[in-house]
């Protein structure tokens, strides 16, 4: 590929300085996860925000995650149409072939993708509107739940509790795949909802028979 650049310095630097230290004090750890392959615990799907970091806030080591992240952490609902489904593949991935025992939604405030949602429902962002705009035809998972933050007269607020919508549409999305909803009947797989202040970090768990989100 002409185009292609070289690596910039600072991630070599930082790349030479890991396998000197992180991965020669931990060699046999990361041999043993190439040589017996992943086995983690949990998926955690979360935002492409670069300010949301899972690994960080649950002092995670590798191997111990499955991570897809994506605009705004969305599931799309279960559907078998033949097209490319990058969200569902990694889903299905996760819990049919690594078979984890957990599958955490993790949204975040001042999310940029839910932001673009609200936009698009007041009137204010045409760009999102056309056909081909990725962004926006993702952010039609989540539009029908504006509805239900419309009347919140604080912006801040408003985004926040959409943010929240996104969590939990992601969690009753998820329960549309008829192989979730058999392992979670079964006791063999439980879905979590978490919302994250950026800012604060604050954690929230979100329970479903209370309908609200309460700080961990």
């Amino acid at each position: 590929m002409k185009d292609a650049k070289p690596l910039p310095g600072y991630l070599v630097q930082r790349y030479q300085g890991w396998k000197a230290t992180g991965y020669a004090e931990n060699q046999a750890w990361y041999r043993r996860l190439a040589s017996e392959g992943q086995h983690p615990r949990a998926m955690v799907i979360s935002c492409c925000d670069s300010r949301v970091h899972a690994t960080s806030i649950f002092g995670a080591d590798q191997g111990e995650f499955f991570i897809h992240r994506n605009i705004a952490n969305l599931v799309p609902p279960y559907s078998p149409d033949g097209a490319q489904h990058g969200t569902s593949a990694a889903v299905e991935y996760a819990v049919r072939a690594l078979k984890v025992a957990h599958v955490i939604v993790l949204g975040h405030s001042n999310c940029g993708g839910v932001q673009g949602c609200v936009q698009m429902c007041q009137g204010d962002a045409p760009e999102l509107e056309a056909k081909d705009s990725f962004v926006g035809r993702w952010m039609d998972i989540l539009r029908p739940r504006y509805e239900q933050v419309a009347d919140i007269k604080d912006a801040e607020e408003q985004l926040r509790q959409l943010e929240k919508h996104a969590v939990m549409i992601s969690l009753e999305n998820l329960m549309t795949f008829p192989w979730i909803k058999e392992l979670v009947a079964e006791g063999a797989l439980t879905l979590h909802g978490l919302w994250t202040d950026i800012g604060e970090g604050g954690l929230s768990h979100y329970l479903p028979e209370q309908g609200e989100f309460v700080p961990l």
